[in-house]
């Protein structure tokens, strides 16, 4: 039979490899649980591939949209890495053949600092694990210019399928019905899409508490320009790694939680100006990072440049909420850093530099910790509204409770400050300070000497007489967390806060001048205005679909497959191009084992359920039912009966439809052309250009040769056909299978050939 014929011809497989020029490594690093390379461009190479080994992996290929050329270099990123050490190579490609391959040296790869209340009750929020990698099942879009407006994607849930486009993919998300963490890929400078949400790019899930979303920017050069992120109904969201810069969206914020979050993370982004606003005192933009009724929130190692209104937390009187705002760099930023309404919120190790109105300010009953903060030249780096520094009059020193409120007319509310460092400050009133006979009434914090001090109820608001709350003891509500000196802290966000390494914009404010301004600094702006990548290309950017990530073989997710005539409902959905597929599936129907594949999703068959196809020769029709099942199924109204699970049938070329018999469940089909009779050998014909990588593979396969290639399948060692692809395809998708040999048959115009690969 030709599966015996197969599987003796596989003993006698050699590899063949080619050669191309060898790559020159110019730099390399770790950052926060990702990694980088850069290389000079080989001259024979069309692309790259690269690979990474560290922690427990071996020479894993990362997805080709990481690999991006600048020009006179090219860059790739790893974003998704535990902490540890780590190597990458890099191997260029002639005509899809290998070359040879250049390694780095020991990489060291840093973990993410979680801490804060987005981490509370055990939730870890975005589709990373608390490790840094990609949560099971993780399915990873990535948007480019090129790619924005058509990306695409099958949602559970969603009005219709496939979604298309980055805003209708996560309005696919909205209603909360699919449950695998999404991951958004930001590469390079990226422009208003041809469809947004008044100007935003939103998020929701409906506080789905099992589904996860990272929006993220690969390496140091993902901009979001002349657009803003909003944020609303949504639980267990990430958004990091960006430089926000020219928003002109009608919210205004570069980033918003607008209503009603819980458990949202947003790290190492960069706030730039936004276009000016209708009122006066939005010349900067609206807002860079405003958040409304939203609790569980951390705000951490971001970077605010020159920003006129940073954080202002609440709209109106709400229930309390925690937060926390910790290691952010308050670059000449002027204001709300945060303005605290309602909400009970920890702001510690915070970089206040040279900012122009005040630090943090608290209102409307909110308690609020400030906890080891560096204040360098902070005008008033505390404020409680309609008291102490708010109101003080420093011409006439007295208070002016009319007309000089810095930031509201609010009530206050109470402020707790311990270990901060201030220096070149205007004014700041401590409560009990000496020399300031009404400082018991008439002060800006309460100032203690060790974090676990109580605040007794005796110490008020000036305005509305409220009282701290002592969240910040209360073990049922605050969260494990280890703050570093005001002095170590200024150090670690110069260092960690905004994009990767500092991101690819730079600029030097002039203290002298910035410091006391808020006024807009023109030539900062024009900058911005003119901001234009130096990105060239994006290796295979096109307007792909959701892939797989490649961090855990053991992972799968829905992914559009357009290559093949093997369709498996468990890695799949209804996604296919070969196939057309309308029904309804199913999770709870059982478990499959075929092939060496585990089937757990499958195809009801019932009334409304169609399947259709063409096939252009005689081929092999093989349905995969629940293992024992018999039954009837109807192709093309006639009936075919199943027998042990399974249907295989010889079809002429013709077009067909099967529908439903008897009420089944289908988990797996293929199409297989026939070959020349099963007692025939199989013609093998070696051509001594033929490689197969890598091998052993966990996810896609490549095949490289000058060859044309007609076609190519994937057998198990028991020769069942478990993979197929079409003429012309190079990439073989393996992902969904589990750990084992495999024979794969590449026929090309020069003949076929068999080679031995392992799936890890």
């Amino acid at each position: 039979m030709m599966k015996k014929t197969l599987i003796i011809l596989l003993l006698t497989v050699v590899p063949m490899y080619g050669r191309a020029q060898a790559v020159v490594i110019t730099e390399s690093g770790g950052w926060l649980e990702s990694a980088f390379v850069k290389w000079e461009p080989v001259e024979t190479a069309d692309s790259y591939h690269v690979y990474y080994s560290g922690e427990g992996i071996t020479d894993q290929l990362i997805d080709d949209q990481l690999i991006r050329g600048y020009g006179s270099y090219f860059r790739a990123d790893i974003p998704g890495l535990k902490a540890g050490s780590y190597t990458m190579t890099v191997v260029p490609l002639t005509e899809g053949v290998e070359g040879e391959g250049s390694q780095t040296g020991a990489i060291t790869v840093e973990a993410h600092d979680r801490s804060g209340f987005a981490f509370s009750n055990s939730r870890v929020p975005g589709a990373y694990k608390a490790d840094g990698t990609p949560k099971s099942g993780a399915v990873i879009l990535y948007i480019t210019e090129n790619s924005k407006n058509t990306i695409s994607l099958e949602v559970t849930g969603a009005n219709a399928n496939p979604c298309v486009g980055l805003q209708t993919i996560l309005e696919g998300f909205k209603k909360g019905d699919d449950n695998r963490p999404l991951i958004v890929r930001l590469v390079g400078q990226v422009t208003d899409l041809d469809y947004m949400d008044k100007g935003d790019i939103v998020i929701e899930n409906s506080n789905n508490a099992s589904g996860f979303i990272t929006f993220e920017g690969i390496g140091d050069d993902a901009v979001a320009d002349g657009w803003g992120i909003r944020v609303k109904n949504a639980s267990t969201i990430e958004i990091r790694n960006i430089g926000l810069m020219n928003c002109d969206s009608e919210e205004g914020d570069n980033i918003g939680l607008q209503q009603n979050n819980e458990y949202i993370w947003v790290h190492h982004c960069d706030f730039f100006y936004g276009h000016a606003g209708s009122d006066a005192d939005q010349l900067k933009g609206d807002g860079a990072l405003d958040a409304k009724t939203s609790g569980y929130v951390t705000i951490s190692y971001n970077h605010f440049w020159d920003s006129g209104k940073s954080n202002l937390l609440g709209n109106g009187i709400e229930d309390p909420e925690y937060l926390t705002y910790h290691h952010n760099w308050y670059d000449h930023s002027d204001s709300r850093h945060p303005r605290v309404r309602s909400h009970s919120v920890h702001v510690y190790n915070n970089y206040y530099d040279g900012n122009s109105k005040y630090g943090v300010g608290s209102t409307n009953a909110s308690s609020v910790f400030v906890e080891g903060n560096y204040f360098r030249n902070c005008k008033y780096p505390m404020l409680i509204s309609m008291q102490g520094s708010d109101v003080f009059d420093e011409d006439l020193q007295v208070n002016d409770y009319v007309n000089l409120p810095t930031f509201s007319k609010e009530d206050g509310g109470i402020i707790k400050a311990c270990n901060n460092f201030m220096t070149g400050q205007q004014r700041f009133v401590a409560y009990g300070a000496n020399g300031f006979p009404d400082s018991k009434i008439d002060f800006d914090a309460y100032v203690v000497s060790g974090r676990d001090e109580l605040i007794g109820d005796t110490v008020l608001s000036f305005q509305g007489s409220n009282t701290y709350n002592n969240f910040d003891t209360n073990e049922g509500i605050m969260y494990s967390y280890m703050a570093d000196s005001p002095l170590e802290a200024r150090d670690k966000v110069m260092a960690y806060a905004g994009r990767v390494y500092g991101g690819d914009f730079h600029w030097t404010f002039n203290n002298a001048v910035d410091d006391p301004s808020y006024d807009v600094d023109a030539s900062l702006k024009a900058a911005l205005v003119a901001y234009q990548t130096s990105l060239v290309s994006v290796q295979g950017d096109s307007t792909g679909n959701g892939s797989v990530d490649p961090g855990d073989p053991s992972d799968t997710a829905t992914v559009v497959d357009s290559a093949d005539m093997v369709h498996n409902f468990t890695l799949s959905g209804t996604s296919n191009t070969f196939f057309s597929i309308s029904g309804n599936l199913s999770d709870s129907k059982g478990t499959v084992s075929y092939a060496g594949l585990t089937l757990t999703q499958c195809l009801k068959i019932e009334s409304a359920t169609l399947i259709a196809c063409t096939t252009q020769e005689e081929a092999v029709l093989t349905l995969v039912f629940n293992e024992g099942f018999s039954g009837v199924i109807k192709i093309n109204g006639t009936d075919h009966y199943i027998t042990d699970g399974i249907l295989t049938l010889t079809i002429p070329a013709g077009y067909y439809e099967i529908t439903k018999g008897d009420v089944a469940n289908l988990y797996y089909m293929s199409i297989a052309y026939a070959s020349p009779d099963d007692t025939t050998p199989v013609p093998v014909v070696e051509w001594s250009d033929l490689t197969l990588y890598p091998n052993p593979v966990s996810d896609y396969l490549h095949i490289a040769t000058d060859a044309a290639i007609q076609g190519i399948e994937v057998y198990g060692i028991t020769g069942v056909l478990v993979q197929q692809t079409g003429a012309n395809s190079r990439i073989v998708d393996m992902s969904m299978l589990n750990a084992g040999t495999y024979l794969v048959r590449v026929k090309s115009d020069e003949g076929i050939q068999l080679r031995k690969v392992f799936v890890k």
